[in-house]
């Protein structure tokens, strides 16, 4: 009897070679633009050519909201009770809370230990651009971050991608089907049925992924001097690095204590993933995927649908590490020393103001500038990193996704030894 051979698709055949050439493509093409075409001409090059980034993102952010309403309800409904969610809701937020703490705590250590901003030279910095980060500012009052947790209507939450309130309705829907048994399984089955038919469009959006990273790199390369930019922020980009660096081996160091060797299985299943948020500086535009991927993994989808959604709102580590990082180096640029009781201030207030606005733009600077005014440091001081923001958020992006799949693998584990 003889053995049919499946092969696999090469490497460049597969998503993640795919957009690994997206992104050498985009960069060639970005350099190219911007050192043989007028300064005027290579900013409307890239703005057309991010609108390509822009449609991808918009497909993904599609998706988002049915997928957590339906797999989180049915999951919940999984679950069967209040006493449940709250064991496994506290050993989540456990997680997400000492994450947050330690992940601000290295760019503590790192931006003290190499101190970037001490002798930085101000005098060319383009003041004009902090207007839109400063505006947002206000967004992180108490009121508002009560506002941003309870929702006060379903649909406007999904129409907004409001993640945190959607998971808030979900857990009331959830556990309310969970307590109605037999008369609820019709709706339960509906919206299971619904999830798989959402995580089937995830497949056909991810199509389009190769070519949304194009589109975002190439428009950043197009306006952006990386030679210049390297010379300048050699310091802060290296530092920023090395911390962001320190943070991933800690990641992979506990995903390895706490999973062993499916710590390696686990890497491979997320790659399409980080790749995917380090072109498009986007964690959000891979949550379906990452979603799937866990799952594939072998977490239960319960314990998924419940964890990734929080996560997303709670356990942002690669802006946490930034956040402290960022604020510190401001401060040391201005010439202003901070000692360390009113560092480990800034540290807990960043982690406190951090969790309440999930989904606004550029959420990191908007916290640093908030923090910055708090603290008497000069807020103008965010247009020292806005020129190189973008390359930080790559790295924050992917950073993200990989403390999310590390805190949802984990959980699960836990769920399936109690």
């Amino acid at each position: 009897m003889t053995t049919i051979e499946t092969k696999k698709p090469s490497f460049f055949k597969g998503l993640t070679g795919q957009i690994l050439i997206a992104m050498l493509l985009g960069a060639v093409l970005g350099i190219i633009i911007h050192n043989s075409v007028a300064l005027e001409t290579t900013k409307e090059f890239s703005t057309k050519i991010k609108m390509l980034a822009t449609i991808f993102i918009r497909l993904v952010q599609m998706i988002i909201a049915p997928l957590v309403f339906t797999t989180l309800v049915v999951g919940i409904a999984k679950l069967g009770d209040i006493k449940a969610v709250g064991r496994i809701g506290g050993k989540a937020l456990g997680w997400f809370f000492t994450a947050s703490f330690f992940s601000l705590l290295i760019g503590m250590l790192y931006v003290n230990l190499l101190q970037p901003g001490v002798g930085l030279n101000l005098s060319n910095v383009d003041m004009a651009s902090v207007t839109d980060v400063t505006a947002k500012t206000q967004s992180l009052s108490f009121e508002n971050f009560i506002e941003h947790i309870v929702p006060k209507s379903l649909f406007e939450a999904l129409a907004t991608n409001e993640i945190l309130q959607i998971v808030i309705f979900s857990i009331f829907f959830g556990l309310a089907a969970a307590s109605m048994g037999e008369q609820a399984k019709p709706v339960i089955d509906f919206l299971d049925r619904s999830s798989h038919i959402v995580l089937k469009m995830v497949n056909y959006v991810m199509k389009f992924a190769p070519i949304g990273v194009f589109g975002a790199i190439a428009g950043v390369f197009a306006v952006r001097d990386f030679q210049e930019l390297a010379i300048t922020y050699f310091k802060f980009f290296g530092s920023f690095l090395i911390g962001i660096s320190t943070l991933w081996v800690v990641l992979i160091a506990i995903g390895f204590i706490f999973l062993g060797n499916r710590m390696k299985t686990l890497l491979k299943h997320i790659i399409s993933p980080l790749i995917i948020a380090f072109g498009t500086t986007s964690s959000e535009a891979v949550f379906p995927k990452l979603t799937e991927e866990l799952e594939r993994f072998g977490v239960k989808d319960k314990i998924v649908s419940f964890m990734l959604p929080l996560g997303y709102s709670f356990n942002l580590d690669g802006s946490m590490m930034y956040m402290t990082f960022a604020g510190i180096f401001i401060a040391q640029a201005y010439g202003i020393h901070l000692d360390y009781p009113t560092q480990f201030t800034m540290l807990f207030v960043l982690m406190l103001t951090s969790k309440g606005i999930a989904g606004v733009p550029r959420a990191s600077l908007v916290v640093v500038a908030a923090t910055c005014g708090m603290f008497k440091i000069p807020v103008e001081g965010i247009a020292l990193i806005l020129p190189i923001d973008h390359f930080c958020d790559m790295f924050r992006s992917a950073t993200n996704v990989l403390g999310n799949a590390l805190a949802t693998s984990v959980v699960g584990k836990w769920e399936d030894e109690k």
